[in-house]
């Protein structure tokens, strides 16, 4: 449910209306423009004790339409209450102690929804603690959330606070399939990343990181670099990091340091093969499309919830296009004849195990999921 404005009474009447029941929490996704007063929507949610989680986003997505004020609200069926853990650049040591009191609850037909600060760093290294204790066990589903100018302050909240450099995990009792692509194209490579720490690329084919990134860049694009259009440029040219059998990996450049160095919106691993991506609109449409089929491979579904996450990347690169995208995957589902209006989030990094491996940290990808019954779990809704 979408809901227009950023009263928190409003927004806590709209909850009490769903009549939430007490093994459901629910999911809270806020526009960054116009927020409520978080601690005050905290305090009336703890009152009438309901449970939820959520988090703050450039925007959201309703239907075919994007929104940057507002807010949307659901109930979603859990195992047991969301876990939340905080200091995430330090907390990826401790994780699978953290996460035991999920372990033994995780079973099939489960999945994993994945709330972080996408300003945190070692994103990767919680991601990898989290898949070394569940594998493909689960279906993993998240995104990054935080504020458009790229700023970290408090973005999570959940019963317990408003936390900034957090995750919350809840581990829903659904089957949810899959489907991520992004639609991005090689425009130069292959380049080795000769030396990296995190998301810092330091050297690319044991040269300066940003002289090579600058040369292969403006040859490329006929622009020039200068001290203040760097991001209106690298964001037309993404890292795609090789991944076999996939779509490259794409990690966006977001500035160049003073010795050279490229930081990326996620890690970016030393002896990596990356290429140079560049956008088309169509490509980047046409993406969307593929993502929602992957969701039905295997057949048709009963679907109960349809959450798109499409970072906030695409938007800006897309502009007016990017309404066709929604409208792909509007459209993909009425011709499915399924009545579920698509919800989600502009995200900053989209979260989502790929063909079955590792849990990855995704840049300017689309990640849709189709929560849907199985033949043992008919009686459910959410």
């Amino acid at each position: 449910m979408y809901i227009p404005t950023s009263n928190v009474e409003e927004i806590v009447n709209a909850i009490e209306k769903l009549n939430v029941p007490r093994n459901k929490t629910v999911l809270i996704l806020l526009a960054e423009q116009e927020l409520p007063d978080i601690t005050h929507l905290i305090s009336e949610l703890n009152k009438r004790e309901i449970d939820f989680f959520g988090a703050i986003f450039p925007g959201l997505i309703y239907g075919a339409e994007k929104y940057h004020t507002g807010a949307i609200i659901h109930f979603l069926p859990v195992i047991q209450r969301p876990i939340l853990i905080r200091n995430i650049s330090e907390a990826s040591t401790n994780m699978e102690n953290l996460m035991q009191s999920f372990k033994f609850l995780s079973k099939t037909n489960t999945t994993a929804l994945i709330i972080i600060d996408c300003m945190s760093s070692s994103i990767s290294s919680f991601l990898s603690s989290i898949y070394n204790l569940f594998a493909d066990s689960v279906e993993y589903l998240g995104c990054g959330a935080g504020f458009l100018e790229i700023e970290q302050r408090p973005c999570i909240f959940t019963n317990d606070g408003f936390f900034e450099d957090a995750a919350v995990v809840s581990f829903i009792d659904m089957q949810c399939r899959i489907g991520v692509h992004h639609g991005w194209k090689k425009a130069l490579g292959p380049i080795v990343v000769t030396k990296s720490e995190g998301n810092s690329v330091k050297e690319l084919n044991w040269k300066n990181a940003f002289a090579i990134y600058k040369e292969a860049v403006e040859s490329s694009l006929e622009k020039e670099f200068n001290e203040n259009n760097f991001y209106d440029i690298s964001s037309h040219c993404p890292f795609g990091i090789y991944t076999e059998g996939h779509e490259d990996l794409v990690r966006e450049v977001l500035k160049a340091g003073v010795d050279g160095d490229l930081f990326c919106a996620g890690d970016v691993p030393e002896n990596a093969v990356v290429n140079i991506l560049k956008g088309e609109n169509l490509a980047l449409v046409n993406a969307a499309q593929e993502a929602l089929e992957d969701c039905f491979l295997k057949g048709e579904l009963r679907v109960n919830y349809c959450v798109v996450i499409d970072c906030i990347g695409r938007s800006l690169f897309l502009q007016d296009d990017f309404k066709k995208e929604l409208k792909t995957i509007k459209n993909g589902l009425e011709a499915r004849s399924i009545d579920t209006v698509p919800e989600g989030v502009l995200s900053l990094g989209e979260i989502a195990s790929i063909s079955g491996d590792v849990l990855e940290f995704l840049n300017k990808t689309i990640v849709i999921g189709v929560f849907h019954e199985s033949t043992d779990t008919a009686h459910r809704d959410i």
